[in-house]
């Protein structure tokens, strides 16, 4: 056989052959899943030491903040107050508050973005609020708004900004090849909107909205703190430090993550599967 023959055999080889598929142990031992259940058993082994090193009240166990967790969920706070009404309450405030965010900040950016001029106009006025901390407007909020708005504004105010900025920045990167294609096939402005550019920039709203979620989590915690209602996540934490509760506070944190986690992961597996076509959808 000629060396023209051989290379032209070696170039033919079936992948298949030449890598083997793994098993479904073999698979399984290196997903995702097995390496953030590896990755929790360390950190939890890891906290477990730190807390038997320490022995203080203060560094609270994985154990005692697992005997806080049943406690507070059977028996209360100590306002007598359940666990699942803290975190629905939470919830609740979250849910609102994002949602006006992303119904309000969507529109605007997308509004903005198409006419320059309306955004060159008003700059003046809406960068030097953006860069206002949401905390700062808690003792006006206090003053002016009542009740549920109160959390409802605090939450729009750290949510709105990231979900319009991102919304707003994405319009003019929409390449310009989609939108002349769009006009040769006698697509209107409208249609060229609806079919082009909204699609374009979804997937930069909905990394706005990851990163809208997250600031609206900080917002309800330290308005909670502070809002003087003695149900809410933030609230919980605030009961359980001035009474020098650490476990009971570890809880109210580790209950934060756990739910923007999830939250988190619900809008960035709807990002992965309406975006199949996006490779850069992968953290």
């Amino acid at each position: 056989m000629s060396k023209t023959a051989e290379l032209t055999t070696t170039k033919q080889t079936p992948l298949a052959e030449a890598r083997p598929e793994r098993s479904f142990v073999n698979r399984y031992l290196h997903s995702d899943l097995t390496y953030n259940g590896l990755s929790l058993g360390i950190f939890l082994v890891l906290w477990s030491l730190l807390a038997a090193i320490a022995k203080s009240p203060f560094v609270p166990s994985p154990a005692q903040v697992w005997d806080a967790f049943v406690q507070l969920y059977q028996v209360g706070d100590v306002e007598g107050y359940t666990l699942k009404e803290h975190i629905s309450m939470s919830i609740v405030r979250i849910l609102s508050g994002f949602g006006l965010a992303a119904a309000m900040g969507i529109p605007l950016g997308l509004l903005m973005g198409l006419n320059p001029k309306i955004y060159d106009r008003t700059r003046s006025i809406i960068e030097p609020i953006r860069f206002i901390p949401p905390i700062a407007w808690i003792p006006l909020s206090i003053v002016i708004l009542m009740g549920f708005s109160r959390y409802v504004f605090l939450i729009w105010l750290g949510a709105f900004f990231p979900i319009w900025i991102n919304t707003l920045v994405s319009v003019p990167r929409v390449n310009p090849v989609y939108l002349n294609v769009g006009r040769v096939f006698g697509g209107d402005k409208w249609l060229r909107i609806r079919k082009v550019v909204i699609p374009s920039v979804l997937p930069d709203i909905t990394s706005g909205m990851r990163v809208g979620l997250g600031m609206a989590w900080m917002c309800i915690v330290a308005a909670e703190m502070i809002g003087g209602e003695g149900v809410g996540v933030g609230r919980l934490i605030l009961k359980y430090a001035e009474l020098l509760r650490l476990p009971e506070v570890v809880v109210g944190m580790l209950i934060i993550g756990v739910i923007g986690f999830a939250m988190n992961e619900i809008i960035l597996r709807f990002e992965k599967w309406m975006f199949k076509w996006r490779w850069e959808v992968s953290i």
